[in-house]
């Protein structure tokens, strides 16, 4: 099996532009993923890569191929064609990460990640808060106006398609919030009430009627200046001894159909229980690392996972409210 292993930002879809601050975590979600699929006996990988970063050492089974912006679409679409499979970690917002899934479906390859159904929900916090609020999970209040939330307590505001704390800012308050927001032009971000607890991270494996909880990782997570910073994670780091989490994840891959293969879930630890912030339908940079964690290699336990229903064949998911999202016991 031919696997094209198609990295966004280090594979030629920021061609055109200058490369993106979080250009490392990408490099370690690319290396570890490819490092874990060229040990799999009959997979052989082939992969996009920016000109622009330094020339990798030549690996047994890995064909690299360079791209720059005039050739990036051709050579994307000649890696497409040659391939059996495809694995894309891409940015979800403005619908990235669900067009590249959509577009290899079309193209007749394996898709090795989540149908485009539920990349768009997962896209989307507020989209996501709805899905599983309704379904009974324990998720932050989301709202789209800071106006529309409880008048107390310290309040976040983020963008609604984005990944980790990718312009997460905080405030004091909801005038804080609501006074930003109208100064600053806060369309396209949610805002969601601060929960003081512990930030972790779930990496599951998902599939037609079942999910599977690999680790639960502790996130660092610091607050300077007004706004949320990523300072990286710690996989595997914590036990889930009486099986909450695991449950959790279950529930989260019933409540958003099409979810498949490596799915992050990203929650803060409360003194009532995890509550979930966002679901990332993809490699997230707790994979990096993951297999000598957990002592095997997650890529392949992909692989083996059963293949997904035909596209239309999940059952879908109900409208959207525009409504305070309730936070459930």
């Amino acid at each position: 099996m031919k696997v094209f292993v198609f990295e966004y930002v280090t594979g030629g879809g920021f061609a055109r532009m200058a490369l993106p601050g979080f250009l490392h975590d990408a490099e370690v979600m690319w290396q570890a993923l490819v490092d874990d699929l060229r040990v799999i006996d009959g997979v052989e990988v082939l992969t996009l890569r920016d000109d622009r970063l330094d020339r990798q050492p030549a690996l047994d089974k890995v064909e690299i191929l360079y791209t720059e912006a005039g050739r990036f679409r051709e050579d994307y679409r000649h890696c497409l064609a040659a391939s059996d499979a495809v694995w894309v970690i891409a940015p979800e917002e403005a619908g990235i990460l669900e067009s590249l899934n959509r577009e290899i479906l079309i193209a007749g390859k394996r898709l090795l990640g989540c149908q485009p159904d539920a990349v768009r929900i997962a896209a989307s916090k507020f989209a996501t808060a709805q899905c599983l609020s309704r379904a009974g999970i324990p998720v932050a209040p989301t709202f789209t106006s800071a106006l529309r939330m409880p008048a107390t307590g310290p309040v976040v505001a983020k963008p609604d398609e984005g990944a980790g704390c990718q312009d997460t800012l905080y405030f004091p308050d909801r005038a804080a919030a609501g006074e930003w927001a109208l100064g600053k032009d806060g369309a396209g971000f949610v805002f969601q009430p601060y929960l003081p607890g512990e930030p972790r991270s779930l990496s599951v494996l998902c599939h037609p009627g079942g999910c599977r909880l690999l680790s639960v990782n502790r996130q660092h997570i610091r607050l300077a200046a007004g706004q949320l910073h990523f300072h990286g994670v710690t996989t595997n780091a914590l036990p889930d001894r009486d099986g909450c989490h695991a449950s959790l994840a279950r529930r989260v891959a019933a409540a958003i159909p099409g979810l498949w293969g490596y799915v992050g879930i990203d929650l803060i630890d409360t003194e009532d229980g995890p509550v979930i912030l966002e679901v990332n339908p993809r490699v997230t940079v707790s994979y990096a690392g993951m297999r000598s964690a957990l002592g095997f290699n997650p890529a392949a336990s992909v692989l083996a996972l059963p293949d997904p229903p035909a596209p239309g064949a999940w059952p879908p998911a109900g409208p959207l409210r525009d409504e305070r999202i309730s936070q459930c016991p």
